[in-house]
């Protein structure tokens, strides 16, 4: 097994090959620090995540571990799914950070430090929480849209707002609002998507004012206003033809304003079956209109989360990243924040056609069940012992009683004992399965039983449900990121805590860090800003 330090680590990148560096810990420790260029792999899930974020089996993939040696097991288990260039940072995130590089708190970290650089640089304009009541409260002219996913919106939401995710809002944006006059504001729950929604919009040369709200629904509780749950995610009306061929000639004004990239299908099908580099081909339209048809082998990733969230749906920097829609106006926009963020894009050409084959993404492993719930009340009623390898959170509010909770990147073997005298439960077939592998490979043996399930499952058995609001302890959980967790609860010192975390981003980074982060100006200006301080 090779090795390698963190301080070789560093210059690798940025180096301009591929190379994938990848965080192995849970999602808890993750959370509380990573590398700025590292993409979350959890070990208890890796099977499953590894062939949807590295596809390419020949590019090199660091593991970071928490200095327990989880990177070796995850090695194997790399080496195993046939990845032949895998490597193991020596003492992982402690040496990481002993040798005085930062580690960033949170998620989707690049992502949201490129918000701030594209509000800064580009001086996205923002109206505050007050200034928006106060239009709504006087009738203003003014529309309302929430640039993040529908189901964010559903969960909470400004009032008024219309769920409109930010790879639609240029798309859409004709056929919702007819008048010039009419303020735009886009809101998400924090900053980012509110300043990329909002500089899309301008981008597109927009002819309404447009404004990103500060601080989004956190900002709106801060400032004593409350907000809606449960609302209803409204269809998104259909362009007309005026406005989808208004649409079409706008991609193609920004594919030359910006010096973006187009490909043609049978170059992307060779490039996704090339086993020397890695492509990634995704659709930025919506679910339904993927579901009705989409290029072949593109994976689902509507393009308002693909910029929010890139580290969730590709590991590989400099790998080969295609974008396909329809008239090729939300995959343009999509492209100018993905290749500001330091990646290469490409635009699939909109004659493709469509079809319904599944995308690339692997099924997910998961372990078979082996007895059932008869089984399970039959041995629990004996005094079996009985694993829960449920998210830590969920064993807490309920489990069976005398159950012990396991998480695949702390099993201890020799606690363990014989599996032949143990049945694992647990509500995710993923999590279980994990275990299941390392248990066999490590003792050639099989537990005693394999059986999935809830607390509501195990109570409707006949099974005594208990539950242990601090067990496992915080410390314990390292499955769960309890960094501000309750922002979106109530608890607005979390929030103004996570706001403060998110101004803060780029004065964390170092020059390396920031020299990925370009927001692109019009190719007829200047290819890109420069961002040195």
């Amino acid at each position: 097994m090779k090795k390698i330090t963190a301080q070789s680590v560093k210059p690798l990148l940025t180096d301009g090959a591929e190379i994938a560096f990848l965080d192995i810990r849970e999602h808890g420790q993750y959370g509380e620090g990573h590398p700025f260029l590292s993409v979350h792999l959890p070990y208890s899930k890796i099977e499953t995540y590894a062939p949807k974020l590295i596809p390419c089996k020949q590019v090199r993939c660091v593991l970071l571990d928490n200095g327990d040696g989880v990177s070796e097991r995850a090695f194997s288990v790399l080496e195993n799914l046939g990845y032949m260039n895998v490597i193991v940072l020596d003492g992982g995130a402690p040496a990481w950070e002993k040798a005085s590089y930062n580690l960033f708190k949170g998620v989707n970290v690049p992502s949201k430090a490129f918000g701030e650089l594209v509000e800064r640089e580009l001086q996205t304009k923002s109206v505050t929480a007050d200034e928006l009541h106060k239009m709504q409260v006087t009738d203003e002219n003014v529309i309302v849209l929430d640039g993040r996913s529908g189901e964010e919106f559903n969960k909470l939401s400004l009032p008024k707002a219309m769920s409109c995710p930010n790879a639609e809002l240029g798309y859409r944006l004709p056929t919702l609002c007819s008048d010039p006059k009419t303020k735009v504001v886009v809101n998400c729950a924090g900053r980012t998507r509110s300043i990329i929604g909002a500089q899309t919009l301008v981008l597109l040369e927009t002819p309404n004012p447009v404004y990103a709200l500060q601080n989004g629904t956190q900002g709106w509780r801060l400032a004593g206003y409350e907000l809606d749950h449960g609302s209803e995610i409204s269809n998104l009306p259909e362009p007309s033809k005026e406005d989808w061929e208004s649409g079409l000639s706008k991609a193609l004004e920004l594919q030359e304003k910006y010096g973006l990239q187009t490909i043609e299908n049978e170059t992307a099908q060779a490039w996704l079956r090339d086993p020397a580099m890695t492509t990634y081909l995704f659709d930025v339209r919506t679910r339904e209109e993927y579901d009705a048809g989409h290029a072949p082998r593109a994976r689902f990733a509507p393009g308002g989360q693909l910029v929010q969230a890139t580290d969730e749906q590709l590991a590989v920097r400099n790998a080969r990243i295609i974008l396909s829609c329809d008239n090729g106006l939300r995959s343009a926009t999509t492209a100018i924040w993905l290749i500001g963020m330091g990646h290469q894009v490409w635009l699939l050409d909109i004659a493709t056609p469509l079809d319904d084959m599944l995308d690339l993404t692997s099924e997910p492993v998961r372990a078979k069940q082996t007895i059932g719930l008869d089984q399970l009340r039959e041995y629990a009623n004996a005094g079996t012992k009985i694993l829960d390898a449920s998210p830590g959170l969920s064993y807490r509010e309920g489990h069976i009683k005398g159950s012990k909770w396991v998480t695949r990147a702390r099993i201890n073997f020799e606690d363990l004992g014989s599996p032949e005298d143990w049945v694992i439960t647990g509500s995710c077939r993923i999590l279980i399965g994990g275990i299941v592998a390392d248990v066999e490979a490590a003792t050639g043996k099989t537990f005693k039983g394999v059986v999935k399930g809830t607390q509501e499952t195990w109570a409707k058995a006949g099974l005594e449900v208990v539950a242990t609001p601090d067990e496992p302890s915080e410390e314990e959980c390292i499955d769960y990121l309890f960094f501000v967790h309750d922002r979106h609860d109530g608890n607005l010192e979390a929030a103004r805590r996570y706001l403060e975390w998110e101004l803060g981003l780029l004065a964390q980074m170092d020059q390396q860090e920031k020299s990925v982060l370009n927001p692109l100006l019009p190719a007829a200006t200047s290819r890109r800003i420069n961002v040195a301080t």
